[in-house]
């Protein structure tokens, strides 16, 4: 998808392949499937959220079968999206009518690896350019869905299983919890809020100091939208672009003298790789004593969107380094942890400079796993449900309390 998922498709989206391969950090998740997977699950949309407001569902995504962009229907039937146009077109109205508050209803999602969005009380924007479907970019003010409360969740369906999760690395907004219904009936679901959550998370964000509270998006009458993640803040200038350095000089005076060893797959606990910094660059060597792969020292871009000077391409050796520095970093464990990944949550969030954004987000989880960056997984702290025979997802929108 185009903007198409931008950073997200960079990070997240490797580690969904990474999920599918059966290899996310030697979970062993993607196991086949113990059933066959229908063409179509349901997914069932509760809407707890107490608002009245009109809501609008969409389902938009790939086809794995063919690769094709375009949406689905109530029903679980694929459109494939039209030719677009430069500038962008109008796309087809994909919208579905959503549960009024304190109903449910029931769609059926296809083999897709997309997102459902859900607004409240309008109809999103979407337009296509030559290239594919512009996502929503609320972080730019000129966009048109930047005064609308939306929010979204993504998944894959596919031969092995569904992949269904929450997701605030774009955003924190409408909040909502996913699940799925496991072959044996019982069923599983994270990304819900603590009572109070909602409002506790914005709340910690306006009383951290240092411009974290600019974050947070509002329509002209003052209701809250959103609060935009902190690579956004530091694009739009909402976060200084220093509020990083810090740590990171920190993190490189300390490994300047000293050995941060990356473990990046927990089933082979054999492959180690040894950073030190020399010369400003932090060089990564196998055990033979050969470089793998350098990094020059981030900026608070590249840690907060795991991107640029922390790229972590779809490979086994700079990219799952890459996604373990970048957990290190954004959780701000690196120096008092130089065995990494960090595993313990405990742990996480507690030097002064930290994104902070992802601290107050985990803190209201009820369960305490969010996507609160882009590789949030690493450890094991995204909320993501999985099973290889679903019989049913789970979407519910939740009350903003």
């Amino acid at each position: 998808m185009l903007r198409t998922l931008r950073h997200r498709a960079a990070a997240v989206r490797w580690s969904l392949i990474t999920v599918l391969a059966g290899a996310l950090l030697g979970t062993g998740v993607g196991a086949p499937a113990h059933a066959a997977v229908p063409a179509t699950i349901p997914l069932k949309i509760t809407n707890n959220s107490a608002r009245g407001e009109q809501v609008f569902i969409y389902n938009l995504g790939t086809e794995l079968s063919t690769g094709r962009q375009g949406w689905a229907d109530a029903g679980g039937t694929f459109h494939p999206w039209p030719a677009g146009g430069n500038p962008p077109t109008p796309a087809p109205d994909a919208s579905i009518p959503g549960p009024a508050a304190g109903q449910s209803a029931t769609i059926r999602i296809p083999k897709f690896s997309g997102r459902v969005y859900f607004s409240y009380g309008q109809k999103l924007v979407f337009k296509l350019t030559t290239g594919g479907l512009v996502q929503p970019a609320v972080q730019n003010p000129t966009d048109p869905n930047r005064n609308i409360l939306f929010n979204w969740s993504e998944y894959t369906l596919n031969d092995s299983g569904l992949w269904l999760n929450s997701t605030q690395v774009d955003m924190f907004s409408a909040p909502y919890a996913v699940g799925v219904q496991r072959a044996d009936g019982s069923t599983a679901s994270t990304g819900r809020l603590k009572p109070g959550g909602y409002n506790g998370a914005l709340n910690a964000l306006r009383a951290q100091p240092g411009g974290w509270a600019n974050l947070i998006q509002t329509r002209p009458d003052g209701s809250v939208l959103r609060a935009l993640s902190p690579l956004y803040g530091v694009e739009t200038g909402a976060l200084p672009a220093s509020v990083m350095d810090d740590y990171v000089n920190r993190v490189w005076q300390k490994y300047a003298t000293s050995t941060l060893t990356v473990t990046p797959f927990a089933d082979q606990p054999a492959t180690k790789y040894h950073g030190r910094v020399s010369g400003g660059v932090m060089n990564f060597t196998n055990s033979a004593g050969t470089v793998v792969t350098s990094f020059e020292k981030p900026d608070a871009s590249s840690v907060f969107g795991c991107h640029r000077k922390l790229d972590a391409p779809n490979d086994l050796v700079r990219g799952p380094i890459s996604r373990t520095l970048c957990a290190g970093f954004n959780r701000s464990t690196l120096l008092v942890n130089p065995d990494q990944p960090d595993s313990g949550a405990d742990a996480f969030y507690k030097d002064g400079v930290t994104n902070h954004y992802a601290r107050a987000i985990h803190a209201q989880m009820a369960d305490g796993k969010a996507y609160a960056f882009a590789f949030d997984d690493v450890g094991h702290h995204e909320s993501l449900v999985h099973d290889g025979s679903p019989r049913q997802a789970y979407l519910t929108l939740e009350p903003f309390n």
